[in-house]
């Protein structure tokens, strides 16, 4: 079986760890009240953060504006790029990603309308370029389809642990540059689809947002990568942005829209839908007792999140109830 060149450093081994106990505090913080809107968030912010690194400069604003079906003022195949993101990460849950065929109908979807040969391995050389300088010249194109089907096979039969396949997956799909655009946001997606199989929440962590703010890091880990041959310098960059990911967001605040906290006292809000989840008849008196505070503390803090629409009131005041409004 082939085996990408690669070598696990002892970076590497205690990342896996750290990564694997901040996953189950993810998956906890993803089973908040919130969790369905910061899922949406997290989506949003995947698709901003993975284009922008292609040089796409709508913002997460911008992007919400085009899901909500709102008129954006940008450049047209910008703006097409964020349909078609849109409508493969929808297929997220359905693709394979020890697939081929799965892989080329994800890239069929990313660039349609974008490029003629959509789906299909390229046909011609292609390389990376810095300036006027070509840092990576990748494989003959009659090359492609037996070096994908050799990575592919690695990456389904091998023993190394998931979170490192999927970063040497990464590495080597860049350096194959199998498609003749759209390799880069493709081998993003993949990698988030590898790592889904390892657990659901990595389907909703924005990993490319943070790697579009270190995208000098990025590009340098590959590039290293090329140079000593070993994916595996890749890997430990990689690893660590998906730490990076996972730490930075555990106590990620409830939002009334993409990037604007709800509130200051945010921890108030939160513990109130919190409490309310368990017991949706508790009263304002006994919210502000439950949470340490005062009644008009408890009171202001509900005025607010009805006011945002994340909480409802059903029935009377006295023999109604609370509702948490999921679609929030």
């Amino acid at each position: 079986m082939y085996t990408p060149p690669f070598k696990i450093s002892s970076k590497a081994i205690n990342l896996i760890a750290d990564i694997s106990a901040q996953v189950e505090r993810y998956a906890i913080r993803m089973e908040q009240a919130d969790g369905l809107r910061l899922r949406k968030i997290n989506r949003i912010k995947t698709i901003q953060g993975s284009l922008a690194i292609e040089g796409n400069t709508l913002t997460e604003n911008q992007i919400t504006d085009i899901l909500e079906g709102k008129p954006v003022v940008a450049p047209i195949r910008e703006i097409k790029e964020v349909r078609n993101a849109v409508k493969v990460y929808d297929l997220f849950e359905a693709l394979n990603p020890f697939s081929i065929e799965d892989l080329k109908k994800a890239h069929s979807v990313m660039m349609e309308a974008l490029i003629d040969d959509a789906g299909r391995f390229r046909h011609g050389s292609v390389g990376v370029v810095s300036g006027r300088q070509v840092v990576h010249l990748a494989p003959p194109a009659n090359r492609v389809p037996f070096l994908v089907q050799d990575l592919f096979g690695w990456l389904q039969h091998a023993e190394d642990h998931l979170l490192i396949r999927s970063c040497v997956f990464h590495y080597e799909f860049e350096f194959i540059h199998p498609f003749s655009d759209g390799n880069g946001r493709m081998g993003r997606l993949w990698q988030s689809l590898i790592l889904r199989t390892l657990h659901p929440v990595f389907a909703y962590l924005p990993v490319e947002n943070m790697v579009f703010a270190n995208q000098q890091g990025y590009y340098e880990a590959i590039n290293r990568s090329s140079v000593e041959a070993n994916s595996g310098l890749f890997a430990d960059f990689m690893l660590q942005e998906i730490f990076n990911a996972l730490k930075s967001r555990q106590g990620e605040p409830l939002k009334n829209n993409v990037g604007v906290n709800v509130g200051v006292n945010v921890g108030v809000k939160q513990e109130i839908l919190d409490y309310l989840k368990k017991d949706p008849t508790l009263s304002a008196k006994k919210l502000s007792t439950l949470l340490n505070k005062t009644q008009r503390t408890a009171e202001r803090n509900i005025k607010e999140l009805r006011e945002q629409g994340l909480l409802l009131r059903e029935g009377s005041d006295k023999a109604g109830y609370w509702k948490i409004n999921q679609e929030k």
